[in-house]
C-alpha cells in the first residue's frame, strides 16, 4: 500500500528517487506511464497488469475507450530502480507532466503519482478548497 507525500529532486540524467518505504514493492517491476491531471502514475508490475488488462477490455467501438486506452497503454514504459532506488523518468513523460527539477511523490495506495511540485501545491490548494462539495458528492456514491 502506497500512501504519503515526499519531495524529491529530479537529477540532471531525469532520474527520481523513490522513497525507501516503497521500493520493495517495486522490486519485482513497475510501470510509469501518463497519469491525469498532468501527472504521472507508476504502478507495480503486478497493479500494472491488472489495469492493463481491463483497458485491453473496454470495447473498441467506443472513441473515450480508446482514447483513455492509447493514454495510459501508449505512454507506458517499464522501468526498474537503480541501486540508490532511482527510476529514470523518460524524457516524453516529464514533458508531459511538465516536471521541474522538484518533485513530489505522492502514495495513492496501489499507485504513486510523480507531480512538478509547484503543480501539486496548486491542485492541493484547489482541492483543499472545495473539500466540503467532493465529500458531499462521495458521500452519494457511500464514500
Amino acid at each position: 500500500m502506497f500512501i504519503g507525500e515526499y519531495t524529491h529532486n529530479r537529477d540532471e540524467k531525469g532520474r527520481v528517487a523513490i522513497p525507501v518505504k516503497f521500493r520493495a514493492a517495486l522490486q519485482k517491476g513497475a510501470v510509469i506511464t501518463r497519469g491525469l491531471d498532468s501527472c504521472l502514475f507508476l504502478f507495480t508490475k503486478s497493479e500494472w497488469e491488472k489495469l492493463a488488462g481491463k483497458l485491453a477490455a473496454l470495447p473498441l467501438s467506443q472513441a473515450n475507450s480508446r482514447a483513455f486506452a492509447r493514454l495510459m497503454l501508449a505512454g507506458a514504459m517499464a522501468v526498474e530502480a537503480d541501486r540508490q532506488g532511482r527510476v529514470m523518468l523518460p524524457e516524453y513523460l516529464r514533458d508531459f507532466a511538465r516536471l521541474g527539477k522538484q518533485v513530489v511523490i505522492a502514495g495513492l495506495y496501489t499507485r504513486l503519482e510523480i507531480w512538478d511540485a509547484a503543480a501539486w501545491q496548486r491542485y492541493k490548494a484547489e482541492t483543499e478548497a472545495e473539500s466540503g462539495p467532493i465529500a458531499e458528492q462521495l458521500a452519494e456514491l457511500g464514500v
